[in-house]
């Protein structure tokens, strides 16, 4: 028996492990069953070229539990005593900070090698003990053993067959690891697709009332998973139950991708595209990265372009480099180019299915849209490709490329300042009135109700020259495209304040909700009272939903205007009956105003050109007078049009109609609203 020291003590080598170079201890499987399968594939290779001339009979790795300890057993290359000492003690040949320094920049070297690998059993294992002998002619079988001091020992033994077993003698804080679904959770996790076969444990069946093993050995792996093989072997059934078996009770997807390059890098791997409609974050981390098979991470930021880690499938590369524990990627040249790689992969495929089949494409545009919209804000390079298959959608369901429908509107929704106007409803029914105003004007209306749509139009508005967004409700129709200057009549001053004020005093009191009372000119046809809101106010609150730094607008009140329609003969009628009942008290208090107003002019321009300290006191007390008598009557003089409105059922019912119209009538207020219209009929 010969005995021996690694070389650095304990409290250096096991730690820096932990620590440094296993993030989470499950990841010891995966690492020892990946050196199994190295050490197979090492020996086919030797069996291809004639180095090795036996037979190799059956190669599967078999992952066993005991009572306290957990065998990994293969039938590959095994070691020689002297291999041990390289392989396995080789931490003694500078110490562990250096060793460690050795493989950080070249972590790919780290996957199948076993000397690194193996000391992850440490994690789990009070004691560990390997048991092998070399393919080669005449070799002595050998055990290694060791309880995590730095002292080991190596002493011949025998064993009937080539090929190494690993056994685990788990510790006491560790025990899950004996547990057969935990191990078989992790198989199924890391060791899905290995390239040779995996069995664990026995196959079951029912018998008797009760699951009992038979004599197969239970596969837990695919060894060529779909992304190895040729596209021309494959049909859509196959992509489609590849995708079943990634992302069980999920949606069929959409379309998918498969990847495969050569040089300069190496990469195969394919990529679905899911239906998603809502809810970017929760669809991401479905990609899964692997490096010859072997599973690394769910997290592929860095390699995949980030609007592209919505979707779903699997990458296999060896070229992207891995830190030790393989769940954090360092920069590498090859990462940019596999990112740029993948961006035109995906950008010429839907630019193939735009091009061959537009009709599907324009039936699953809803579900693809997420992922072109989010391509195109965040990723400059892939809005010069997407510009040319992304698609407006119309109220009438109808599909336009961005060309297209700059031609569609170019000639009748241009304004006098030479813009195109683009409009647009987030809500089909909720807005469906004013975009019924608007086709009837021969306007084309979009819908644009997407999660990302608001920032599209933002950055379309950059992208398009001379071209502006407005909300189908952002303004009356005549406002919304101004072909030329308006030199309608405006009413009176005095007939405004009346007839704004009698409708403002019935507004409804809301929450966060403000309105802005003013009349316009309509025409006779257009609806008596409209509520619009501003569009760059409203667009600003939406993009602080979406967007960080921008809460301010979020917190801001709701603007709206009340528009009253001066035109329409129920404002006409209002105001007439307004005038007539209010003008015998309304009349005085306008003449005491009016001379207030007058006086306080004459003292503002007695007062104008001096500076504040030149103006007497009494000068500025008697202005500071006037003007509190001049807001008192002012008062004085709401409170009579308020007095009337509240008694006035048509003021009360066209304010009600356009909040109705607009979503805006809810509780007591809607109560109240039905209950008055039976009563008006």
């Amino acid at each position: 028996m010969q005995k021996g020291n690694i070389g650095v003590t304990t409290e250096n080598i096991f730690p820096i492990i932990k620590k440094f170079l296993y993030s989470d201890h499950e990841i010891f499987l995966r690492e020892l069953v990946s050196n199994a399968v190295d050490a197979t594939q090492k020996l086919n290779t030797l069996a291809s070229i004639g180095e090795f001339k036996g037979e190799l009979g059956d190669l599967t790795i078999h992952v066993e539990l005991g009572k306290d300890t957990i065998t990994i057993s293969d039938r590959g290359i095994g070691l020689t005593a002297e291999e041990i000492e390289k392989y396995i003690n080789q931490i003694a040949f500078s110490g562990a900070n250096d060793f460690l320094e050795k493989y950080k920049n070249d972590a790919n070297a780290i996957i199948g090698h076993f000397g690194l690998g193996f000391y992850s059993a440490f994690m789990v294992a009070k004691k560990v003990e390997i048991i092998t002998k070399s393919y080669k002619d005449g070799a002595q079988a050998v055990k290694w053993t060791c309880d995590g001091s730095p002292e080991f020992t190596i002493e011949e033994v025998e064993k009937a067959d080539r090929g190494s077993d690993i056994i685990l003698y788990i510790d006491d804080d560790c025990k899950e690891f004996l547990e057969e679904a935990r191990i078989s959770g992790l198989l199924k996790k890391y060791c899905s697709f290995l390239p040779v076969p995996i069995a664990f444990g026995k196959k079951k069946e029912w018998k008797d009332g009760k699951q009992i093993d038979t004599a197969e050995d239970n596969i837990i792996n695919d060894t060529t998973p779909l992304w190895t093989r040729k596209p021309s072997e494959l049909s859509d059934e196959d992509y489609k139950s590849f995708y079943s078996k990634l992302y069980p009770m999920s949606d069929e997807p959409l379309f998918w991708i498969h990847l495969n390059v050569d040089y300069p890098f190496h990469l195969t791997g394919i990529l679905y595209f899911p239906k998603v409609k809502s809810n970017i974050e929760l669809n991401k981390n479905k990609i899964q990265l692997y490096c010859n098979q072997v599973y690394v991470t769910d997290s592929v930021e860095g390699i995949v372009p980030d609007f592209l880690t919505l979707l779903h499938g699997v990458i296999d590369s060896p070229d992207i480099p891995l830190n030790v524990s393989r769940s954090y990627l360092q920069s590498d040249s090859n990462v940019k180019k596999i990112s740029t790689y993948i961006t035109k992969k995906v950008s010429d495929r839907l630019q193939s299915i735009f091009k061959n089949d537009r009709k599907q494409f324009e039936e699953k545009w809803n579900d693809l849209k997420i992922f072109i919209n989010y391509g195109m804000l965040t990723q400059e390079d892939f809005y010069d490709k997407a510009q040319k298959f992304a698609l407006f959608t119309d109220t009438n369901d109808k599909h336009y490329t961005f060309e297209e429908y700059q031609t569609l509107i170019k000639d009748n929704q241009t304004d006098k300042d030479g813009n195109l106007i683009y409009l647009y409803a987030n809500n089909k029914d909720e807005q469906y009135s004013y975009i019924e105003a608007a086709t009837n004007k021969g306007y084309n209306v979009l819908l644009m109700d997407g999660q990302l749509d608001i920032a599209m139009i933002s950055m379309l508005e950059q992208k398009l020259e001379k071209s502006r967004f407005t909300r189908v409700d952002s303004d009356v129709i005549d406002n919304l495209i101004v072909k030329e200057d308006k030199k309608g009549e405006i009413l009176e001053a005095d007939k405004q304040d009346a007839i704004t004020t009698a409708f403002k005093s019935q507004l409804p009191k809301m929450d966060k909700v403000e309105f802005n009372v003013m009349t316009q000119a309509l025409g006779e046809n257009s609806a008596p009272v409209m509520i619009t809101q501003s569009e760059y106010m409203r667009r600003m609150k939406e993009m602080a939903n979406i967007q960080a730094g921008m809460s301010f607008y979020g917190e801001m009140p709701d603007m709206f205007n009340l528009i009253l329609n001066s035109d329409h003969k129920l404002i006409k009628q209002v105001l007439n009956e307004e005038e007539g009942a209010c003008h015998a008290e309304v009349t005085p208090i306008q003449s005491e105003m009016d001379s207030i107003n007058k006086k306080r002019n004459e003292l503002k321009d007695k007062q104008k050109g001096k500076k504040d300290e030149d103006i007497p006191t009494a000068e500025k007390d008697e202005l500071n007078d006037l003007d509190k008598k001049w807001d008192d009557l002012k008062s004085k003089k709401e409170a009579i049009f308020a007095g009337y409105a509240s008694n006035n059922k048509v003021i009360r019912q066209l304010i009600d109609l356009a909040l109705l119209q607009n979503n805006m009538l809810r509780g007591e207020a809607l109560n109240n609203f039905v209950k008055r219209s039976i009563e008006l009929i």
